[in-house]
């Protein structure tokens, strides 16, 4: 019996033209990209955690289009902890620097630095390299490496919280641990930096080349910080060195990782250390102490997590064989 013979049916099938899910986190972090660069080209470097935070979680939702349900359930329970903790300390520490409970420290840590070098580091490199009339490359250099600290731990936080979640929740834990002590000890043991020293008398001459970098760029509004301060600014906090401390709890985090990725994060550290006596923000003790903070939190934190999860690997494992038999 003749007849048309049938034709198949084409299924469509929707996953095989569709954009997988690689290809749209690639895309929206390629946009995202190119925004920050020219957002940072018209307006400069944003200095403000709130609105670096806010920035960053943008990055974050680029970077997730594929699972936005994912992104909202770490922005809940990951990150608004997080930032609010961290904008707290901004806070508080504000506060305690407008109405320090102690009299700033000058003395202690000068003497610190004359034991250990004969003189001033800070004086002494800034007479010998510092020009305010004449900046030049190391003094924009020193800038680009001492902005960096307003931005570097969120943004590799929020990859860490990207790639490896656990991760990012043990560097999270490390870094409010180590911002908490900070915070501790600028309230108990205000001091006054090499540049508030040199104001008063003190030490010799001593400039903020920070802000001297920013007026020479044009950028007024970020130079004033450095003149006048903000409500969130602690002048007189300054032991230990926090700007010194988180880099140095990125090259101990990132330790195992490999050479290049340590001599990185070591470079960082060096050359972050190196900035804040050059630029008049901190003495040699300030960034040794920075040093010694880190380093302890970084061993203190991994401690206690190390007990706490064999302390809750022995409960889970007592629970699974039950009640002893007798």
């Amino acid at each position: 019996m003749g007849g048309v013979a049938a034709q198949p049916i084409e299924v469509f099938r929707p996953g095989r033209s569709s954009l997988s899910a690689r290809t749209v986190s690639l895309l929206g972090l390629s946009f995202y990209l190119a925004a920050t660069v020219l957002l940072v080209a018209s307006g400069g470097i944003p200095l403000s955690r709130d609105v670096v935070f806010g920035w960053v979680l943008v990055g974050m939702l680029a970077a997730s289009l594929a699972d936005l349900r994912g992104w909202a359930r770490g922005v809940l329970y990951d990150w608004l902890p997080f930032f609010a903790l961290l904008f707290a300390y901004d806070f508080l520490r504000g506060q305690i620097g407008s109405e320090p409970l102690y009299e700033p420290h000058v003395l202690p840590q000068i003497q610190a630095d004359e034991l250990l070098f004969g003189s001033i580091p800070t004086v002494d490199l800034q007479a010998r390299f510092f020009d305010p009339a004449s900046i030049d490359a190391l003094d924009i250099a020193a800038w680009a490496v001492y902005v960096t600290h307003f931005f570097a731990i969120i943004v590799i936080a929020a990859t860490l919280w990207r790639v490896a979640r656990p991760r990012f929740l043990e560097f999270r834990a490390m870094v409010l641990t180590l911002t908490a002590s900070a915070f501790v000890t600028y309230a108990l043991y205000p001091a006054a930096p090499p540049w508030m020293a040199s104001e008063d008398g003190v030490i010799g001459s001593v400039d903020r080349t920070v802000g001297a970098v920013w007026r020479h760029l044009g950028i007024g509004s970020a130079a004033s910080v450095w003149d006048n301060g903000s409500a969130f600014a602690n002048q007189v906090a300054a032991i230990p060195s926090l700007h010194t401390a988180y880099p140095v709890l990125i090259l101990c985090f990132f330790w195992k990782s490999g050479g290049l990725v340590r001599a990185i994060c070591l470079a960082y550290a060096l050359a972050m250390s190196l900035t804040l006596v050059y630029t008049g923000e901190h003495y040699v003790f300030d960034v040794l102490l920075g040093w010694v903070y880190a380093i302890v939190t970084y061993l203190a934190v991994r401690a206690i997590r190390s007990a706490w999860a064999a302390h809750r690997e022995r409960r889970e494992r007592a629970a699974a064989e039950g009640p002893l038999i007798r």
